[in-house]
């Protein structure tokens, strides 16, 4: 398995409800970081199609309905195209509409082998429940370097337990794509990404729009951090924090890391019982219980 891997994260202000330009832009990065040497391209939630939600008259489809498409779709097929041709792998955000009609915000990964698969996010914030349907499945590819989890924003930042499930499955990389606005204070995120990486020992690589599309304004902030060698703290290995000067700058961002330098020791039989401090069988259980109860029931 390799350790070496040169990651792009895309700080990229779509344009809202224009699939068509996006997509060619969403293909122009990839390229371009291909030609600088990416090995892992990550654009932003929604990448395909903007964010915003904007309400619509009655009887009207939302534009992530009407845009929306299935995975592996027109699309995504252009993007593997891409990824095939240049032997890389990319992470970018779409609405997926599923076979029952169901539409998802999603986020696709596409490499050398074509279209990989797909993440449904978990927890939609804020109007995200007014269009999309909620995810249930993790999801992580395969590559040389181990496998990429997939997480997007809101599951991410709130929600440590997908974090950890890819940590202890054996990514040593996360894939972050997400659409952080003026209305969220960008230290939360700044501090959700620092200790996600710090507690779970593990590389993040986060995509944020920026711009404003047509009533929220994006903050951008995209980031890979991760450990570094005898450094206590964490690394930024390119781009910076959201709200950092010059963070909502559209810009793509290229930085090579050692996946080796990862340490799992919640994961390792390291005190004098010879067993992982990581009990999930444990957790299983108390999550059972909760599960159980009426107010959980969805």
């Amino acid at each position: 398995m390799k350790d070496i891997i040169n990651v792009a994260v895309v700080t990229f202000e779509p344009r809202w409800g224009d699939k068509e330009r996006n997509l060619n832009r969403i293909v122009g990065y990839i390229e371009c970081a291909a030609a600088r040497g990416a090995n892992l391209v990550v654009l932003p939630e929604t990448a395909l199609t903007g964010y915003d939600v904007v309400a619509v008259p009655e009887g009207e489809e939302c534009m992530h309905h009407r845009l929306a498409e299935p995975i592996p779709g027109p699309s995504t097929e252009a993007v593997a195209e891409v990824t095939h041709r240049l032997g890389v792998y990319a992470v970018f955000g779409l609405a997926e509409r599923a076979e029952d009609g169901t539409v998802y915000n999603a986020a696709v990964a596409c490499g050398p082998d074509g279209v990989l698969g797909r993440y449904r996010k978990m927890h939609l914030p804020g109007a995200e429940s007014t269009w999309a349907g909620r995810g249930d499945e993790p999801f992580m590819f395969g590559t040389p370097w181990g496998p990429v989890g997939v997480s997007i924003c809101y599951d991410t930042f709130v929600f440590s337990e997908i974090m950890r499930y890819y940590r202890a499955s054996g990514c040593r990389l996360i894939a972050n794509p997400f659409a952080v606005n003026t209305g969220v204070t960008a230290r939360n995120i700044k501090d959700s990404l620092e200790y996600l990486a710090a507690n779970n020992d593990v590389y993040i690589a986060s995509a944020n729009c920026t711009g404003c599309a047509v009533s929220d304004d994006f903050v951008g902030g995209s980031s890979v951090i991760g450990p570094g060698k005898n450094v206590p703290a964490i690394c930024y290995y390119t781009g910076g924090p959201c709200g950092a000067p010059g963070s909502d700058e559209q810009e793509l961002h290229l930085g090579t890391v050692d996946l080796s330098y990862v340490d799992k020791p919640f994961l390792a039989k390291q005190w004098a019982d010879a067993e992982p401090d990581f009990r999930p069988g444990v957790y299983a259980r108390w999550y059972g219980e909760l599960a159980a109860q009426e107010r959980f029931k969805r």
